[in-house]
């Protein structure tokens, strides 16, 4: 027993040694196992916690701002990284692998090294926030993993360093810096980049570019548009991968290399728009483009009288567009047919002629829209356009298109959504078949030939139309406007303007609801505005009326038309009080009720009107007091969306029959010459008119720009606070019941122009204030009780007698001296005091004397008669000429009357020895025109030689107000300007007498080549025409009494005397023409293309700026030898200014200069600094440019001791020398 025990001990210890033993192995197994779970574990906390530490240390040092609290579940305690907002891992949770913070409204400055430190992190998204750039490096201690980077809609404004992340990652694709600041970027990348967008930035030199095309290996997206690249394309495109490749909105200019393209099999899209190429399209060689599929060459100087026969490979093109050009030729059909996959083409402003061809209705299949408008196509739309069975859009306007071809093949396009044909020569009744197009919602027929009625079958209750402009201005429509256009209920706009339509607006048309611009200006409209207007549908912005025969007053329930921006009832027969709910019209800006029979007061409320700009209530017949509160808005107006809009402005410039300042219309789809048969135009003796967009004339804390109440029945004082509209250009408060003083706050008008103040009972002095206001051009106080001396600051004492007339105590120039009217009334006293006796003996004496002096002049008149008929005989013998149309009838003698002289030695000068001294102004005797008249070289008996302008016929000027400007004119003397040595005034003819110039101008010796041109001069005598002009311009400017705006300073102005001294001509002359044009015509006054500022196409004021311009553009044609305009140096679009900004940015300054001039060596420097103090002339913003008297102290600056003083004549004091400029 006790061996079997132990047998069986023996054997129970083998299994309990053999279960030891294998608890061992795998206790040892499950060790083995588990320490490197444990160890993962432990990685991936490790992991982890390194994420989250690179992201708290981006968010710190990056993020100064969280608006949103987009980042508050970002903190150190979090166990993992992978649920905070924009993060995202791994699918193991282990790696963060992207961030996107996109729109987050994140303010601070960006430090990527934080972020590329993480090592899986492989998108990164921070668009749409407020980042600047602070270190855009990648971290160096870990490789950069980003594949995706999207920095877009930031606040970059530094360049991009050379070690950036693009140097850095070398996994990056996809990369987008797009809309931000970044003046410059250094491109250096790896061959992974597969995108890059770099549009909307600050982005300059043209190299960048030239080097991410010679580089871009595995690129097939790039895009650089809207920056301000400018220079040329220098290499061709060698990116075998590009698909997309976006240039536009740039600077570009030069050749597009002919073969750019030709090799880039892969390219989709190619947007070359909006530069300034001037290639030949012609030579352009597309390759084999077979995937081409988008081309946009428009908005540049494209040429070419044929299109490039490559084109045609193009056989996947859908967009090609290229509009505005230059590009003279007929349409190539033939090729453009070949692109059966054509859905958009745009040849529009160009100057393609001939007929649409037929051929081009081949490619009809797909097109959806075609613009051929602005060039010279004639004919009609050939008949298989019928075919064109996808177009959507179809632009024909501005061409010489005619016939009946809207009937015949526009009908039938049953697709058709846009038609466009305004201003063609298309004749009859308005097509009745176009309501076959049933998804029309654009029909623009304006300034056509239609005639008959305006057809209601476009809209229909049993036929919805998609209509939702109606646009029909400009015709010679007759009969009523249909009712059934109320059935149109998508109805935004209606225009039908300017023809001859009558009766009342239905009422249909009020209530429709989604009606934004109601234009009928212009007809024989009658009926009334019926209340309830907007109640219904409140979405009404333009209402235009003006011109036509309403009645009624104007309903309450305007108030209700919230989105009103534009309002014109002027020129009807309106009635009845203005409603004050008008008060209610936040958003109105325009609002026009002139010429009507409107009574009442002014409502307070329009004050505030908080967008109101132009306020025109002239010839009606309100009454009250002038509202103080309709200067409440003054210091906070902001320009609105009125900006923009087309208008024309027909200004009012003398006449019993006139009233008022002018008009303002509405001017969209509207042919300039109609004009002139508008009633308010013909009825006034002198009419301008100007047309053009909108533009508000200041870009914050503005106020109403112009406000006309003339002839009403308004009393009391003018308000004091009406001083704070500091915007206002014209204010007319003349034909009224006002009294009281003219407010001393009227200084605060620096803006102003017009100022008519006539026929109102107003008390006290002109307040000296006015003299400051250095724009102002017309000015009338006349027919009050004003009294004192005229202010002879600024220019108050320039504007004629009549304009302070009629006023019982006012004296001081243009007037009687003050004082002389009692001097003469006690003379007269004196007189009646005489003794009888000395009135027989003087009596006796003057008899006796009467009748000697009678035979005398009997004798006289005799002689006198017999000379007349020698004078008038040798008239009759002088040479006629096209120059020398005279308008003396009615002139009692005229050649004996005589010139009134600056100059001792003219002072017995008479017209008869003008004509003969110009030989009776012929041909031979001229030696220049411009805008003011035609210069006549004469030589009077004494041998002396004078320069005669012929000043161009003025209507509407009387005697008074050319004298007056005269005496002001002939008074100014500097040695810099032309003296005017006397004047006369014959009939309507009006002649000048000035120095002559024996070097006639700058214009003739600097580019006149046939008379040796700039090649005798040399830079000592062009930098003396540069000073001596300049010191004539300053003395207008700073020196002269009242200051003188010059308004046309060019070349042809700048005379050159005996010594090669410049001066300056042709200063007043602007003024004198048209002393209100001053500030509101650009086209008439506001210089020479070429010369012109940009401000005034903007603007109707003229400034000192201005001129420092123009003057800006001599100092460049002396530096460069070149002409302003040059088709043949500079194309149709481009001048001098621009030639050389562009030539500038691109660091090639050498090529501005003249060749001639940069031989001298020694003089290098200096030609550089000038070229600086003409840029700085030319700049955009008026108040970045300097003074004329600052100029004259940059040339200062540069004179050597050698050197004349040139600023001899004037006192530069500190203040004038700092001035500060005038804020935009």
């Amino acid at each position: 027993m006790e061996r079997e025990w132990r047998r069986v001990s023996s054997q129970e210890q083998g299994i309990m040694g053999i279960f030891v033993f294998g608890f061992g192995y795998g206790y040892v197994l499950w060790l083995l196992l588990m320490i490197p779970s444990q160890a993962r574990e432990l990685a991936s906390q490790q992991s982890s916690n390194d994420d989250i530490v690179g992201l708290l240390a981006f968010k710190k040092s990056s993020v100064q701002s969280d608006p949103k609290n987009v980042l508050a579940n970002w903190t150190a305690d979090s166990s993992s990284p992978c649920s905070w907002f924009g993060v995202s891992c791994s699918v193991d949770g282990r790696r963060v692998t992207s961030l996107n913070l996109a729109n987050a409204g994140l303010i601070g400055s960006l430090h990527l090294p934080y972020l590329t430190s993480l090592p899986a992190l492989t998108n990164l998204i921070l668009r749409g926030n407020l980042f600047s750039a602070g270190d855009l490096s990648a971290s160096t201690s870990t490789p950069c993993a980003l594949e995706t980077v999207d920095l877009s809609s930031n606040n970059f404004s530094d360049p991009l360093p050379g070690r950036s992340f693009l140097f850095s990652c070398n996994n990056l694709a996809h990369v987008n810096l797009s809309h931000n600041f970044i003046p410059g970027v250094n491109l250096q990348f790896g061959p992974s980049l597969l995108q890059l967008d770099l549009s909307g930035n600050l982005i300059s030199d043209s190299t960048i570019l030239n080097q991410s095309l010679s580089i871009c290996q595995n690129l097939n997206f790039l895009n650089f548009s809207g920056n301000k690249l400018a220079g040329k394309l220098e290499i061709t495109l060698s990116c075998k991968s590009l698909s997309v490749l976006d240039l536009s909105y740039n600077l570009l200019s030069g050749e597009i290399p002919p073969s750019f393209f030709a090799d880039s099999l892969s390219l989709k899209i190619l947007d070359l728009s909006h530069n300034n190429f001037s290639s030949s399209f012609s030579s352009l060689d597309f390759g084999h483009c077979s995937n081409l599929s988008f081309i946009s060459l428009s908005q540049n100087r494209l040429s070419g009288s044929a299109f490039p026969t490559s084109l045609s490979n193009c056989d996947v093109l859908e967009t090609l567009d290229l509009s505005h050009n230059e590009l003279k030729l007929k349409i190539p059909g033939a090729m453009l047919g070949r692109l059966k996959n054509l859905k958009q083409l745009s040849l529009a402003e160009n100057q393609l002629f001939g007929d649409i061809p037929s051929e081009l209705g081949q490619a009809c299949g797909t097109l959806q829209e075609l613009n051929l408008s602005a060039n010279k196509l004639t004919g009609g739309l050939p008949p298989n356009f019928i075919l064109c069975f996808s177009l959507q859009s179809l632009n024909l306007g501005h061409n010489l298109l005619s016939g009946d071809f809207l009937t015949t093949v526009v009908s039938r396009l049953q697709s058709l959504k846009y038609l466009y044909v305004p201003f063609n020569n298309i004749t009859g009744p308005v097509p009745l078949s176009l309501t076959n197009c049933t998804q029309l919602q654009v029909l623009d027929l304006s300034s056509n030939e239609f005639t008959g009625n305006v057809p209601s079958e476009f809209c229909t209750s049993s036929n919805p139309s998609a209509l939702q402009k109606f646009l029909l201005a400009n015709n010679y429509l007759s009969g009523k406007v249909p009712s059934e256009l109320g059935s149109c209920k998508n109805l935004r706009r209606i225009d039908l303007s300017f023809n001859n339509l009558n009766g009342p607006i239905p009422s249909e048309i009020w209530t429709l609801p989604n009606l934004s611009d109601l234009v009928m200006w212009a007809n024989n409209l009658t009926g009334d505005i019926p209340e309830g207007i907007c109640e219904i549908g409140g979405n009404l912005e333009t209402l235009i009326l003006n011109n036509n025969l309403l009645t009624g007053s104007i309903p309450k329930s305007i108030g209700s038309c919230t989105n009103m921006i534009w309002i014109s009832l002027a020129s009807n027969q309106l009635s009845g009080e203005i409603p004050s709910s008008i008060g209610s019209l936040v958003n109105l800006a325009i609002l026009q009720m002139g010429n009507n029979s409107v009574s009442g007061r002014i409502p307070p409320e329009m004050g505030n009107c908080r967008s109101l700009i132009w306020l025109d209530l002239n010839s009606n017949d309100l009454t009250g007091p002038l509202p103080p509160e309709l200067a409440k808005q003054a210091g906070m107006i902001i320009p609105g969306i009125v900006s923009g809009k087309q208008f024309a402005f027909v200004r009012n410039e003398g006449g019993t029959s006139c009233r008022g300042a002018g008009g303002l219309v509405e001017f969209e789809g509207i042919r300039a010459e109609r004009l002139e048969n508008l009633h308010m135009v013909h009825s006034c003796p002198t009419t301008r008119i100007y047309s053009g967009k909108t533009v508000y004339t200041f870009s914050s804390n503005g106020s109403m720009i112009y406000l006309d109440l003339a002839y009403n029945s308004l009393s009391g004082p003018i308000p004091e606070n009406f001083g704070s509209m500091s915007y206002l250009q014209v204010l007319n408060l003349g034909h009224n019941g006002l009294n009281g003083n003219i407010p001393d706050s009227f200084g605060g008008l620096k803006e102003i122009g017009v100022l008519d103040l006539s026929h109102n009972d107003l008390q006290g002095f002109i307040p000296a204030s006015l003299g400051t206001l250095s724009f102002l051009s017309d000015l009338d106080v006349s027919n009050n009780n004003l009294s004192g001396v005229i202010p002879s600051g600024g220019q108050l004492t320039t504007f004629p007698a009549s304009r302070y007339e009629n006023n019982s105590g006012l004296c001081g120039v243009p007037l009687v001296p003050c004082g002389s009217r009692g001097s003469q009334q006690s003379s007269f006293h004196r007189g009646k005091k005489q003794s009888v006796a000395a009135g027989m003996v003087i009596g006796i004496t003057f008899f006796v004397l009467c009748i000697f002096f009678l035979t005398l002049a009997f004798y006289r008149v005799k002689k006198f008669q017999q000379k007349e008929e020698q004078r008038e005989k040798y008239i009759e013998s002088l040479p006629t000429s096209g120059s020398s149309s005279w308008k003396l009838s009615g002139v009692p003698e005229p050649l004996s009357i005589n010139i009134a002289t600056f100059e001792k030695p003219l002072r017995k000068l008479t017209f008869a020895h003008l004509l003969e001294a110009t030989n009776g102004f012929s041909d031979d005797s001229l030696i220049g025109s411009g805008g003011f008249g035609q210069v006549y070289k004469a030589k009077l008996r004494d041998g002396c030689i004078v320069a005669i302008k012929k000043l161009v016929h003025v209507t509407g000027q009387g005697d008074r107000e050319f004298m007056a400007e005269m005496e002001t004119i002939g008074k100014i003397k500097h040695r810099n300007l032309v003296p005017l040595l006397g004047y006369c005034k014959v009939g309507e003819e009006r002649l000048l007498v000035y120095e002559y110039m024996k070097w006639g101008s700058l214009e003739s010796v600097l580019h006149d080549r046939s008379k040796g041109g700039c090649s005798r001069l040399d830079w000592a005598a062009r930098k003396k025409i540069a000073i001596g002009s300049a010191r004539g311009l300053a003395f207008l400017h700073h020196s002269c009494i009242p200051h003188i705006i010059h308004r046309d300073m060019k070349s042809s102005n700048v005379l050159l005397d005996e010594n090669f001294e410049a001066r300056v001509s042709d200063f007043g002359m602007a003024r004198l023409v048209n002393a209100l044009d001053t500030h509101l015509s650009v086209s008439t006054l506001a210089g020479t293309p070429g010369y012109v500022p940009p401000e005034y196409y903007q603007s109707f004021r003229c400034t000192t700026k201005g001129d420092v311009y123009s003057y800006g553009v001599i100092l460049l044609e002396l530096l460069s030898g070149k002409k302003p305009i040059d088709p043949s140096e500079f194309g149709d679009d481009n001048n001098l200014v621009g030639w050389a900004k562009q030539l500038h940015r691109e660091g090639r300054d050498n090529e501005i200069l003249d060749s001639e001039l940069t031989v001298q060596k020694s003089c290098e420097s200096e030609l550089y600094q000038y070229l600086r103090i003409a840029f700085e002339c030319l700049e955009e913003k008026p108040f970045r440019r300097p003074t004329m008297i600052q100029v004259m102290a940059m040339f200062k600056e540069l004179q050597v001791d050698s050197e004349n003083d040139i600023l001899d004549g004037f006192s530069l004091k500190d203040e004038v020398i700092d001035e500060m400029r005038e804020k935009e």
